[in-house]
């Protein structure tokens, strides 16, 4: 199995803020010191292409993000200064999503250590998501011929709002969210199955209503699914 990562470059932040960030490098570090994969299924990935961004983000938007004249109150919005090393990092999370995609076509399944920015809009970026990787790559795969639909499972504990207001009223990406109810986003929108959790659910609880989900994911019958974790 190939596994694709981006936290190569460093985010520069105000002193005493800290880069919630730096989590996806110690999973990488972790994958290989406990044998999951080894260093040569690892594979540093290329950045999305411009071209490849605007199939889901606005051409103001992006134009904003490369020239760094996006509005301060956006960039509280997402969480992070603006700089080109965010920027590139940014595009290289996409970029690694666009890569497993394809390896995924090939081997079955495949990995980006670096991915899920699920709150992020056409339009703009929220929590800390500057582009939505799993919306660019279902777009590169459909404009590359692959035929759908496509699935997006998304087991992240916050809901997939960018991704659910992407893809709404498209019938080729089935998107699918279990998150907690009461936490961010706030504002909630609306997944083709959205599964609500209250605070302190266990396994016991949550278990069953994920087979639920699946199984309604598995009768659109997908040819690829992007899985959240």
């Amino acid at each position: 199995m190939k596994a694709f990562y981006s936290d190569t470059f460093v985010l520069p932040l105000p002193e005493g803020h800290r880069f919630p960030m730096a989590k996806y490098a110690r999973l990488r570090e972790a994958v290989i010191a406990e044998g999951i994969l080894a260093p040569q299924d690892l594979h540093e990935a290329a950045a999305a292409a411009w071209e490849d961004l605007a199939l889901v983000h606005t051409s103001e938007y992006l134009a904003r993000m490369a020239a760094g004249t996006v509005a301060p109150e956006m960039m509280r919005r997402i969480g992070f200064p603006w700089s080109p090393a965010m920027v590139e990092r940014s595009r290289r999370s996409a970029g690694a999503t666009i890569a497993a995609s394809r390896a995924a076509r090939v081997d079955g399944v495949s990995v980006n250590l670096a991915g899920g920015t699920h709150h992020a809009f056409a339009d703009r970026g929220e929590g800390y998501c500057v582009f939505n990787d799993v919306a660019v790559a279902a777009r590169v795969l459909q404009r590359d011929g692959v035929r759908g639909p496509f699935a997006v499972v998304d087991c992240d504990v916050h809901q997939g709002n960018g991704t659910a207001a992407i893809f709404r009223g498209d019938s080729s990406v089935f998107t699918c969210s279990l998150h907690g109810a009461k936490n961010y986003p706030f504002r909630k929108e609306t997944s083709d199955l959205d599964v609500e959790f209250d605070d302190g659910t266990t396994d016991a609880d949550y278990l069953p209503r994920l087979d639920a989900a699946l199984d309604a994911v598995q009768r659109i019958r997908p040819s690829l699914v992007f899985y959240l974790a």
